[in-house]
Parts: C-alpha cells; structure tokens; sequence
C-alpha cells in the first residue's frame, strides 16, 4: 500500500545485488522514494524501470571506507545492510563495514537500520563467514540498540546462483552431491524482499528484533538436488560424495562442476534451517512460497526445447 504524505528516503547498501531487487520491488510498491548505495552505482541501473522518475537514486558508496557511508546515508529515514561477500577482506565489510553504517544511519537519526545476515551467523563459528556475520550483528546491535537482524536460509529465485548451478549440473550423466544429509529450507527471493522492506518501514514493530527466515519445507542437500534435477527436466545418477573426499576437494577449492573453498565446506557441516522457537515470515504475515511452486518457471530453460517443450509434442 503506497504511503500517504511526504515518502521516506530509505538507503540500501548492496541494493543492486540479487536479493536487493526483491527489496527494492516491495519497497517500490510501498511508494518510498530510494536511494542505492554501491561501489558501482552502473551497475545498478537495472533497477531503474521499478519506479517513478526519481524515485529511484544510485549513489557511489563502499562499506570499506567510512567516508562514503555517511554521505549514503545522509537524510536517510531507514538504512538496509544486504552486503555478504565470500571472498576478500570479510572482517572488514561484514563487521566493521556494518557497523560504520549502523553509526552513520544513528548519527543521521534514521528511525530503523535492518542488518541482513544469515542463519548460523556465529561469533564462535568455525567458518569465517558465520563468524563475521555474527560479529557483524553484535558490531549493529552496539551501533544502533533497535537494529532489525534477519537471517535467511538459502535463498533462491531467478537469478539465483544456487537452483541454476544445480541444475545446470543435473545435465552430466553423474551428479556428485557433497554434504547430502546437510539440511536447509530454501527461500524464496520475493518473500525475503518483502520482509526485509516490512522491517524498515516499521521498526515500531520490528526494531530490536531478531528474525531466522526459512520456506516452508525442510530438504536435505540430496532432495534438494534431486527436485531441481527434476524439475529441470535431467534425471542423472546422483553420487555422494564421502565427507573425506569432499574434505579432500575443499582444501584444493575445487569441486568437480563448482568451487567449493574450505571456508563453505565447513559451513556445510552445520543444518542451515530456523531454529526452533525463533520469529519467521509469520510475524510479517507473510505465507513461504515454496520451490515447486515458482521455479519450474526459470528451471525450464534447461530441458532439452525449453518450458514449452512437452506442450509442443502433445
């Protein structure tokens, strides 16, 4: 529903990334005006048609250097944090980085800032990626005491990097799956875009609370597998791969179709589903979609004709 009056400025660090489209969709429809911070405001320009002339602006902005993040957040109403990188210098952009920003979004009296992070974010995680996350909470929370955390599951949608490379390598006539008893709940892009939006426009609400965001079903890295395999239209032999040999191709960053560096492997060992008792998508009033549902539609591309293949020979 558009908002009535003046709208709010809300600024989004990583807005031009896969998940901050979906943000930026639900927060277009809430009638914000927005403004994309990025390292390379270019490459945010896709974003663009979403809106309204002007309601859609790009500014230069790197969470590696402070200076950038006070002039990207000036004037601002909300401040979203979507900013995960696997490789480079994490203690810098997940802990520092975001901490920089709460301050500026403090200093520059924003009502809410939304750090998203991930489930199994933990300072004491063996994984740097989980443990940056989690320090990066403690740093927001230290910065600005009613951050909004949400942490997702594997999230997934058309762009994704995730039910595309599965099923890209659904194609080889052996698919080797590492970490097949790892389990997870797989969401959908457009349900974590809308509540990342519902929690900056209400921090009333949502501010100082912590959100673990899954879809409906619980899948094991091997069903997740065989149901992108199939819903791709590939039906290959699927392998497991043993957790020495997978241990093995970790250290080398290698896994035969996809890299997998040691840093992800040790993020495997660990279920990446909500926890029991945590607030999800339900405190948003938002029902999961699940992957049946919505991927068949970009999935398709990988049966032999495309989607409309199995329509054509009827």
């Amino acid at each position: 529903m558009p908002i009535p009056g003046n709208p709010p400025l809300i600024t989004l660090f990583g807005g031009g990334g896969f998940i901050g489209r979906y943000v930026c969709e639900a927060l277009i429809k809430a009638g914000v005006r927005l403004r994309i911070a990025s390292r390379d405001p270019r490459k945010t320009f896709f974003l663009q048609p979403l809106g309204q002339v002007g309601q859609i602006g790009s500014v230069r902005a790197d969470l590696a250097r402070p200076e950038t993040i006070e002039r990207a957040v000036a004037g601002s109403n909300a401040v979203i944090n979507l900013v995960g990188i696997f490789k480079g210098n994490l203690d810098a952009i997940h802990v520092a980085g975001a901490a920089h920003a709460a301050a500026a979004a403090r200093d520059a009296g924003a009502s809410a800032f939304v750090q998203v992070s991930a489930i199994g974010a933990d300072p004491d995680a063996a994984s740097d990626y989980a443990r940056t996350k989690g320090l990066g909470e403690r740093a927001v929370r230290d910065a600005f005491r009613q951050a909004t955390i949400i942490r997702p599951s594997v999230v997934f949608g058309p762009e994704d990097n995730f039910t595309n490379r599965f099923a890209s390598l659904a194609r080889l006539p052996v698919l080797p799956v590492i970490a097949p008893k790892t389990r997870f709940q797989p969401l959908f892009a457009r349900d974590l875009g809308r509540a990342i939006a519902m929690a900056a426009l209400d921090p009333q609400r949502h501010g100082g609370t912590d959100y673990e965001l899954g879809g409906p079903q619980t899948l094991t890295m091997r069903e997740l597998n065989a149901r992108i395999a199939a819903m791709a239209g590939q039906s290959p032999s699927i392998v497991e791969v043993p957790n020495a040999v997978a241990t093995g191709l970790a250290m080398f960053g290698f896994l035969p179709g996809a890299p997998l560096s040691s840093d992800q492997w040790k993020m495997l060992q660990r279920d990446n589903v909500v926890a029991d008792g945590a607030s999800g998508l339900d405190a948003f009033g938002i029902v999961p979609t699940s992957l049946e549902a919505v991927a068949p539609e970009w999935l398709g591309r990988f049966i032999s004709g495309g989607r409309f293949a199995a329509r054509a020979t009827t």
